[in-house]
């Protein structure tokens, strides 16, 4: 047989698009040709496939071998290939038999010693393995990854000698387990019965997590912002199976590790606010998940918001709206999810200490005004609610003992209220379309009365207004109300606290 067609796939985006490892012999001078739209580092596997092999005791032929990896306008980078190729040689060169190579798919970058390295991406690969109903070989160390997927078949080996010995059924390589769910309580998730005081602020994350809102929180330094915006993770509903996936996926594609373990853990993300466009949305020739991907069903905190760069923060107004990301170069285009939950934190005035206590602030109106205006009004009129965190008296500092309920019991609430919204309408409020949220909120008359004023003088706009009703149907939720009363229509005004005008403060 001079022929071996084998089964692998090709990264692209958070897809793995099939790939067929087509590895044919023929007579002439000894050569070997990698061909199909193969970066530079597939065709360096013809080197590391040769030291493989004659390092594991194999013979490389001495013929013209042509590798063909279709289809061949897809573009292929990585070591990802180098198992599949090594193994399509010898069945071509009839040292392994290829009866069984159609039933598998091979994934896997070949040492020298002919050793198995762990590669990127294995978690979407045995996604569609799984569709495919084929069996994934892949490096041992990857295995934990694969091994997600429930009703994945996945083999991991050490080395290709293993491989070849089980496709010769020689020494049969067993089946990995499929890994258990982590419980609730083993997940790393901060208690917000540790946050003194801040009731204001709690209720608003407890809105926030609820209805899937964006939240801006606006206080003097120390007064817990960022504490508040990491117990948020720990209120939130747990994920489904399949949110759990898509997150992880995303993670095992980028270069920033991935944890099998806190696989069904919410994505918690804090870029500094030094962070460039392409760091927040991804890029690169070949393009990569940006932080918005990385905190896919979970929270992206930008703290010290003005600091950011202004064309930065602008990068977030799609993905805000549409939960994706579309990368696109001259030679390729990715597309990323990026559904996640904003929570940003700013201080009030330059200073910082705009209506503290301490009367430390001096900054006029004019010097706030400036201050907030680094902030573009279409960003934040995409963040749903703006609370005020204020500095706490000595007094609430000092206790010891937790002020407010924990986290288990006020996921409770949301996990109440969410269930009412996807009884509903089967989706969280945030991603209601206007369309939607006239059927699922129609206001008494008073409350009309009251949203209309203040859309009068508040000047607010019209993506404000449609957000003032899904956190006002939020609220109804909570308290388990079929509509929005004129209670809870003011408290969603009241949460629109950068549409006023700026205060002049007391010194």
């Amino acid at each position: 047989m001079t022929l071996a067609i084998l089964h692998t796939r090709a990264q692209s985006g958070i897809s793995a698009l099939p790939v067929n490892v087509e590895v044919h012999l023929a007579g002439g001078l000894p050569s070997t040709t990698v061909v199909g739209l193969a970066d530079t580092e597939v065709k360096e596997s013809r080197e590391r496939v040769r030291a493989a092999l004659l390092n594991s005791r194999f013979e490389y032929p001495a013929r013209r071998i042509t590798v063909n990896l279709a289809p061949a306008d897809l573009p292929k980078g990585g070591g990802r290939y180098d198992l599949a190729i090594a193994l399509g040689i010898l069945s071509a060169s009839d040292q392994i038999p290829g009866e069984l190579l159609a039933e598998y798919e091979f994934l896997g970058e070949l040492a020298l010693s002919g050793e198995l390295r762990p590669v990127q991406g294995v978690l979407p690969t045995a996604i569609r393995a799984r569709e495919a109903g084929r069996t994934l070989v892949v490096p041992a160390a990857n295995v934990g990854e694969a091994a997600l997927v429930s009703g994945v078949k996945v083999i991991g080996a050490d080395h290709l000698l293993s491989v070849c010995a089980h496709l010769a059924g020689q020494d049969v390589l067993p089946m990995a387990k499929e890994l258990p769910a982590t419980p609730i309580a083993a997940m790393n998730y901060a208690d917000l019965a540790e946050v003194r005081g801040q009731t204001h602020a709690k209720r608003a994350l407890i809105i926030a997590a609820a209805g899937g809102h964006s939240l801006l929180l606006i206080g003097p330094p120390g007064t817990g912002k960022t504490m508040l915006a990491s117990r948020l993770p720990g209120i939130l509903p747990p994920m489904t199976e399949t949110e759990a996936l898509e997150s992880a996926a995303i993670q095992s594609i980028s270069h920033h590790g991935f944890n099998p373990s806190q696989w069904q853990q919410r994505p918690y993300r804090a870029p500094h606010h030094t962070a460039s466009g392409v760091a927040l949305v991804g890029g690169g020739s070949n393009p990569r998940p940006g932080e918005i991907s990385l905190a896919h069903h979970g929270i992206l905190f930008l703290d010290e918001l003005p600091e950011f760069d202004r064309r930065v923060l602008e990068v977030l107004r799609e993905p805000l709206e549409s939960g994706l990301i579309t990368i696109s170069r001259a030679a390729r285009q990715a597309e990323f999810p990026a559904r996640f939950q904003l929570v940003a934190a700013m201080n009030p005035c330059p200073c910082g200490y705009a209506g503290h206590p301490n009367g430390r602030c001096r900054c006029s109106p004019d010097q706030i005004q400036r201050y907030r205006s680094r902030i573009s009004g279409p960003i934040l009129d995409r963040i749903d609610m703006h609370v005020d965190v204020p500095g706490l008296p000595l007094s609430e500092l000092q206790q010891t003992a937790p002020t407010g309920p924990g986290s288990q019991q006020i996921q409770q609430q949301v996990l109440s209220a969410r269930a009412i919204q996807l009884n509903r309408q089967n989706k969280i409020n945030a991603q209601l379309s206007n369309q939607e949220l006239e059927q699922v909120c129609e206001l008494p008359g008073d409350a009309q009365v009251l949203l209309n004023r203040a859309l009068e003088q508040l000047g607010l706009s019209t993506r404000a207004y449609h957000r003032i009703l899904r956190l006002a149907r939020t609220l109804a939720d909570l308290e388990e109300q079929s509509q929005p009363s004129l209670q809870h229509v003011a408290e969603a005004i009241g949460y629109r606290r950068l549409d006023r005008t700026i205060p002049s403060y007391p010194n």
